[in-house]
């Protein structure tokens, strides 16, 4: 595929990949911003890093990989390039877009509750392994995240073995330190 100029089948290709993709986008905003403000001005950013950079797609990875590469390294820059934002657990945000509905208040309540400390675990993780994780829990194979990240499937192994172990440490801690 040659690149892109902005016409309105690129207009269209654009909104139809948001369609599609959207949850990289959502993921990606909650695995970085700490709080609902900050998250809507990350959401923004990642959208207009993927409005610039769609005519630089050239058709060599899959859409959601490229994507993913778009708004992790997006994500990544905001987050070095803000000392507004600090890494905090911020108790009550609003995961209701993100649970399947439980048969119950209980239920709802308490996967609320696990997206919560979830969420707050990989905010706290260095950039890297939030990005690992957050690939990891969409479901990628080693060989896609390798793409994504570029570095060696054998790499993408190691280093997953490691944030997989720091999340754990993490989810430990924030279970014993909010009940």
């Amino acid at each position: 595929m040659e690149v892109m100029s902005r016409t309105p089948a690129y207009e269209a290709l654009f909104r139809s990949w948001l369609e599609e993709h959207r949850g990289i986008i959502v993921k990606v905003t909650r695995s970085y911003a700490p709080n609902l403000t900050d998250a809507a001005d990350l959401e923004q950013e990642l959208l207009l890093q993927l409005w610039i950079s769609l005519p630089s797609y050239a058709g060599q990875a899959k859409p959601s990989t490229w994507i993913y590469r778009v708004c992790l390294n997006t994500a990544m820059t905001w987050r070095r390039s803000s000392l507004r934002r600090e890494q905090r657990i911020e108790p009550g945000k609003d995961f209701s877009a993100i649970t399947a509905p439980a048969s119950s208040p209980a239920e709802i309540a308490g996967e609320r509750e696990v997206l919560e400390k979830l969420y707050a675990a990989i905010q706290a993780m260095p950039a890297f392994e939030r990005a690992l994780i957050l690939l990891m829990l969409d479901g990628l194979t080693y060989r896609e995240i390798a793409e994504i990240i570029g570095l060696t499937e054998n790499h993408v192994g190691v280093a997953l073995t490691r944030a997989r172990k720091r999340l754990a440490e993490l989810m430990k801690g924030l279970t014993n330190e909010l009940g």
